[in-house]
């Protein structure tokens, strides 16, 4: 199981990047959210979804992500250089934290989900969380709340529930107008892992 961070340190294709985050503790959402720049980049990203290749990070691309506090997923709005908005990408996780210096990360469990602007939906990766299983990585309750998360989030979206998609907007434009900060933001950073 990798750790990942906000921030995605090492990631050799970003030659230049900007990063921001803020802590918030609003009705509408409990947590942080950050914001990835991608000033230049040595090659673009294209993956496969929806039956087609998409571009999901180039040089003026930008990833906005949320983790939000209760929850075992993240979600990554990536907005192309036209600040059009590509896809969504969540990651269904085990836990969340913050290091030292701040930075949100996430402890990864394989399972993905990729919905388009026109809410298509595809599930990635189902075969990595099986095989974490097989091993003995995660147990088997690790396992099915994964796949738990997972088909509660996609009936969520699919009802049109889905509440985190709408706050992206405002949320990335908040981070680039930092001299603007959403109101409700904590400066002393709240616990991704409280319990209501």
């Amino acid at each position: 199981m990798d750790r990942k961070f906000a921030n995605l340190p090492g990631w050799k294709r970003i030659l230049k990047h900007r990063f921001s985050s803020e802590c918030l503790d609003t009705p509408e959402f409990k947590g942080y959210i950050t914001l990835y720049r991608m000033d230049a980049v040595a090659s673009p990203l294209m993956v496969d979804f929806f039956e087609k290749k998409l571009c999901i990070a180039d040089s003026g691309y930008t990833w906005l992500k949320l983790f939000p506090t209760n929850h075992n997923f993240t979600i990554t709005a990536q907005y192309n250089d036209q600040d059009r908005l590509v896809m969504w990408y969540i990651d269904i996780c085990l836990r969340m934290g913050i290091d030292s210096e701040g930075v949100p990360w996430m402890d990864d469990l394989y399972l993905d989900i990729g919905v388009s602007p026109e809410m298509e939906i595809e599930v990635k990766d189902a075969d990595e969380l099986q095989a974490a299983l097989n091993r003995g990585e995660i147990t088997l309750a690790t396992y099915e709340m994964a796949w738990g998360e997972a088909k509660r989030i996609i009936n969520k979206i699919s009802q049109r529930e889905f509440r985190f998609f709408e706050l992206c907007n405002s949320h990335r434009n908040a981070l680039l107008n930092s001299d603007h900060p959403l109101q409700g933001s904590h400066p002393l950073g709240i616990s991704l892992t409280d319990k209501p």
